[in-house]
C-alpha cells in the first residue's frame, strides 16, 4: 500500500474525518487505526458488480478488524456474542446491519471487507474514504459507500 493512503487512512480512523468505531458494549474497547493497525491487518481483495460497474476493490476484512478492536473473539462465538449486531453507517446516515454470527467464519461465512481502493487507485470522496463491500450479496444493497462508523452493539 502507498505510504501516503496509510497516512490518509490512519488520519480518518483516528477521529479527523471518520469518527471510528464506536461501541455501545462495556466490555470492548475501541481501537485506534493507526498506519501501524491498518499496515498490520491482512489485505483481501474483492470484485463486485455495483450498479452495472465492475468494481476490483482491495481493502481489510471487516471480521479481522473486529478482532484486532477486541469486538469479536478469534474463537468461535457462543451465547451472548451470537446477539451482538455490527451496524455499519455512511456519511449520509445509510446503514446496514451484520450479526457477528453471520461475519464468523466458522458460521455465517459472509465475507465482508472495508476497502480503501478500487481499480488500484484510492476511493473518490464520492465513495470513500472507505466502502463497504459484500461480494457474496446477490445486489450491492449492503455495500456501504463514504462508512463513517461501525458500531457493535449488544441487543
Amino acid at each position: 500500500m502507498n505510504p501516503s493512503n496509510l497516512v490518509l487512512i490512519a488520519a480518518l480512523w483516528s477521529g479527523l474525518a471518520v469518527p471510528g468505531l464506536a461501541w455501545a458494549d462495556t466490555d470492548a474497547t475501541p481501537v485506534s487505526m493507526d498506519a501501524a493497525t491498518l499496515d498490520g491487518l491482512p489485505r483481501q481483495d474483492a470484485r463486485m458488480n455495483i450498479h452495472g460497474h465492475v468494481l476490483d476493490c482491495t481493502g481489510v476484512s471487516l471480521v479481522d478488524l473486529l478482532r484486532k478492536a477486541g469486538a469479536m473473539p478469534a474463537t468461535p462465538l457462543r451465547g451472548p456474542q451470537l446477539a451482538r449486531l455490527v451496524d455499519v453507517q455512511a456519511a449520509d446516515g445509510y446503514r446496514v446491519v451484520f450479526s457477528l454470527g453471520e461475519l464468523e467464519p466458522g458460521l455465517g461465512k459472509t465475507q465482508v471487507i472495508l476497502a480503501d481502493q478500487c481499480q488500484g487507485k484510492p476511493l473518490a470522496a464520492q465513495d470513500g474514504p472507505l466502502r463497504l463491500l459484500v461480494p457474496g450479496d446477490s445486489r450491492p444493497a449492503r455495500s456501504v459507500r463514504q462508512v463513517d462508523r461501525i458500531t457493535v452493539r449488544s441487543p
